[in-house]
């Protein structure tokens, strides 16, 4: 047999993808604590142990091993550019795409509290940009002079205006901090061109991922790690979206995965607007595009969930005074391991699934903006316009442990006179069985096999 073990090396667990790649069948799953503290593989012989035991895969063995992770909290890093609209925007937008996790982003000048402050977070990279090429030129210099002046050492990789970049490397080169200078990923005003940045920060991710704690080892026995864990569930989304040349994928495609720190939204299309006369304003739109709200979770992140959207949200689905939302929110960021068992938690717990999902939407998905003339109204779109996005795939405990998972997903519906453009009539998936990473890692060799088992095993609600 021709058999493949999909492995992601998780922040908190490390998980196990046995795939059978002639049947084009999932053979197991299976997990383990990702032991990053002691040594990587630990945490992967147990999970392997599981898989072959409550399996019975004794006498299987695996000729392919692909791997991907977000260990050691992921790939961490902060973001720097000239205004929070526009520079800023980009270099989150280029970030994110790559499969990192952003710590904060700094605008209009860092200051030397904010260098400080870097070194605090102690990021794995930090991404310099500012300016289109041929615009401002001073306030990426000043920038990149500040983190000059870092204590701690970092990668630094500026996409920036691209001019500068003489002078920029005057400053770094006098530095002990690795530096790489790359492509503007804004070269012209509203224009993403966010590729060149994130190749660079993949390969820079390749080089770190190796310092966690039996990774050398992990990469002896299974190989290279691919890619972080983002990057291949974003992977997963794409080719279920274009499909190959040889199968047809589901054209635009949505996932929400909602977990117990942040909850992640992938959606790949173009989201044009759908009436013509519709004008488009604002930072271009990727049409593989990721965002990660970090205040929205079920745990960790349940009294920063309640800050964004007020007692009042939480009033709307259930009968409860403001003092017991506060109460049963603090319980769970201050419990993060804590699982409901009864009536009253289930239901509130789904009550900050659908929250969630309806806040995460809001911030993904384009708005309008009306401009009243004298002879009639001009719509302008800036963002995605989801509505005619067909497919929305769900993951995270909440939903695929939940008898209500639709009811949820459905919060992340367009509602009447609701200036967000929404999707309007989708069908709903749950991935049930964690298998997006391990796909999205499969299709590196083997696409056409990766989109029919996605295709086969994704549960549509």
């Amino acid at each position: 047999m021709n058999n493949c073990l999909l492995i992601d090396f998780g922040s908190t667990y490390t998980k196990l993808t046995a795939v059978d790649l002639e049947q084009e069948e999932i053979l197991g799953t299976a997990k383990a604590k990702t032991t990053i503290d002691t040594s990587i593989m630990e945490g992967f012989e147990l999970a392997k142990r599981n898989l072959i035991h409550d399996f019975n895969l004794e006498n299987t063995t695996f000729q392919h091993h692909f791997a991907c992770s977000s260990a050691r909290g992921g790939f961490r890093m902060v973001a720097i550019g000239l205004s929070p609209t526009l520079t800023t925007e980009a270099a989150k937008r280029a970030a994110l795409g790559a499969g990192t996790r952003i710590l904060k982003v700094f605008s209009y000048g860092l200051k030397e509290k904010d260098v400080r402050e870097i070194e605090e977070l102690s990021p794995d990279i930090i991404l310099v940009c500012g300016g289109t090429n041929g615009g401002n030129r001073v306030g990426i210099v000043k920038d990149v002079e500040q983190l000059a002046t870092l204590k701690k050492t970092f990668p630094i990789v500026v996409a920036g205006n691209e001019e500068t970049y003489s002078s920029i490397e005057d400053i770094l080169k006098k530095t002990s901090h690795p530096y790489y200078l790359t492509e503007n990923v804004m070269p012209q005003v509203n224009v993403l061109n966010a590729q060149p940045t994130r190749e660079i920060l993949r390969n820079i991710f390749m080089e770190k991922i190796v310092e966690a704690k039996g990774m050398g080892t992990a990469e002896k026995e299974i190989g290279q790690i691919l890619m972080p864990t983002p990057t291949a569930v974003l992977r997963a989304a794409e080719l279920l979206a274009k499909g190959t040349n040889k199968e047809p994928g589901l054209d635009d495609v949505l996932i929400i995965d909602i977990g117990g720190a942040t909850t992640d939204l992938h959606s790949v299309g173009d989201g044009k607007p759908q009436n013509p006369e519709i004008r488009v304003e604002g930072l271009q739109e990727p049409f593989v595009k990721r965002t990660v709200e970090g205040d929205l979770g079920m745990r960790y992140s349940a009294l920063s969930l309640l800050e964004a959207v007020t007692p009042k949200a939480f009033i709307n689905y259930l009968p409860l005074l403001e003092e017991e939302i506060v109460e049963l929110c603090t319980y769970r960021s201050t419990h993060p391991n804590f699982v409901s068992t009864d009536r009253r938690d289930v239901l509130f717990d789904e009550t900050m699934g659908k929250i969630a999902i309806e806040t995460a939407f809001n911030r993904h998905a384009g708005s309008y903006r009306r401009e009243p003339t004298p002879s009639r109204v001009i719509y302008y779109q800036s963002g995605k316009d989801l509505g005619n996005f067909k497919t929305v795939i769900g993951t995270g405990g909440i939903l695929v442990h939940s008898q209500q998972a639709k009811e949820m997903m459905s919060a992340c519906l367009k509602k009447e006179n609701d200036l967000f453009l929404k999707p309007v009539n989708p069908d709903f998936y749950l991935d049930a069985t964690y298998i997006l990473s391990a796909m999205g890692l499969l299709a590196e060799e083997f696409p056409e096999i990766a989109l029919r088992i996605m295709k086969k095993y994704l549960v549509q609600i």
